[in-house]
């Protein structure tokens, strides 16, 4: 984004002239360092920053897209390209330099911050990729806003950068209703958003005319010729649909900050056969904020661990109404959530209480689609799986209460 510096005034001093220089240098200098993108050799990823909602932003695609938008705008023709600057030259780039790993290999990964008050280093989980979900992130965001800027009617004027930032990333939910009541652009939102404004894009064309024109300005061509170029960018592109369009983003444990397993975690032996569904009951409330609904991660596994001597939180994963997934124990590790059960099943829970109430839409259609899709994917479930409310199997429980056990009992691959 360019940055405009108020000029000095024709009667200042040389030494004022020189102090105001400086400090413009400085200032430049900063911002730049603030948003270069860069993973150091010890896997800390720089240039990123950590949003209100608890998702992690790499800045250059972010503001890259805004100005891209906002230059169609200004121009009055249409945004051409935004894809591309936001995140397509980075995903080509990302799949081609991995070619010979597997295409989930080629994309992420996530990671944590030291401390999410006071964040100040971002450490990724595993070797990164080109295409970290920080990037990954960050394009979304600015291929979304950069969107929305470039649709602007020629009366409307596009709001100051802080503006739009604040409306995006720092919203409320309104109770009861949560992301049902939504129709803004929010950040909770990217992925399908994103989705949305790309789906009826021939993604393979703009990314493979991304890197030939990438090739073209390094004079490195004859990348071009290698007849795997082609398949690596379909490979590729058909991963990323699945990780980041029919996957919900999940918020990893040290981002809750969950306390450590006490004791090895005993694999799961995969795919499983069973979805069994929870309401927490306590938290009754749904959870409508990442500091919230952390805040509830870590009661319960308190709870979990200290008063009922398990070795972690109990479910698989748990739903908030804040539009996104908690990671419990995970894809890969046995669960304590739906007793003589826990090894053929996954379970997963909504914050609130459901006797009377259902779940927002939202958060159920996550559970319900989104989880579960990516468990499919993933290889997590077997494609006939059946869907039990906790209470079909335990008798002592009316989990996951009334409303919502009547809800799910209309899912597909329910089974009485």
């Amino acid at each position: 984004m360019t940055i405009h510096f108020l000029g000095a005034s024709n009667n200042l001093s040389d030494a004022d002239l020189l102090e105001t220089a400086i400090l413009n240098t400085s200032s430049f200098s900063f911002f730049d360092k603030a948003i270069h993108h860069i993973v150091t050799d010890h896997g800390e990823e720089r240039g990123v920053v950590l949003t209100r909602d608890g998702t992690t932003v790499a800045l250059v695609p972010l503001l890259l897209g805004i100005e891209s938008g906002l230059n169609a705008k200004m121009e009055e023709v249409a945004a051409a390209g935004i894809f591309p600057l936001t995140f397509g030259r980075t995903l080509g780039l990302s799949f081609l330099s991995l070619q010979d790993f597997p295409p989930s290999h080629r994309l992420g990964p996530d990671g944590c911050w030291d401390n999410v008050e006071h964040p100040r280093v971002f450490k990724l989980s595993q070797p990164a990729t080109l295409a970290t979900d920080a990037m990954i992130n960050g394009g979304m965001d600015g291929l979304i806003l950069g969107t929305d800027l470039s649709n602007l009617t020629a009366s409307e004027q596009p709001q100051a950068l802080s503006e739009i930032l604040r409306g995006y990333y720092n919203f409320t939910l309104s109770e009861g209703q949560g992301m049902d009541a939504v129709s803004s652009q929010i950040s909770p939102r990217r992925r399908e958003l994103s989705r949305s404004i790309l789906e009826s894009v021939d993604l393979h064309s703009q990314v493979m005319e991304t890197l030939a024109l990438v090739w073209k300005l390094e004079k490195t061509e004859w990348i071009s010729m290698d007849t795997g170029v082609g398949k690596a960018v379909k490979d590729g592109l058909e991963t990323f649909v699945k990780k980041y369009w029919d996957c919900p983003q999940i918020i990893p444990r040290c981002q809750w900050g969950a306390k450590p397993h006490r004791g090895a975690p005993i694999p799961l032996s995969l795919p499983l056969q069973y979805l069994y569904i929870h309401h927490t009951y306590e938290p009754s409330s749904p959870c409508l904020s990442f500091p919230s609904c952390s805040r509830d991660m870590r009661s319960m596994q308190r709870f979990h661990q200290e008063d009922r001597g398990w070795a972690d939180i109990g479910y698989s994963f748990v739903v908030g109404s804040d539009g996104y997934v908690y990671e419990g124990r995970g894809w890969h590790h046995l669960g304590t959530h739906t007793r003589g059960h826990n090894a053929i099943g996954y379970g997963v829970s909504i914050i609130g209480n459901y006797t009377a109430t259902l779940p927002s839409r939202y958060a159920m259609d996550l559970l319900r689609h989104r989880l579960v899709q990516c468990a499919l994917h993933g290889g997590g479930l077997v494609s006939n799986f059946i869907i039990h409310g906790h209470r079909q199997v335990v008798n002592y429980t009316a989990c996951p209460g009334d409303a919502f056990f009547s809800e799910i009992r209309t899912w597909e691959h329910f089974s009485e």
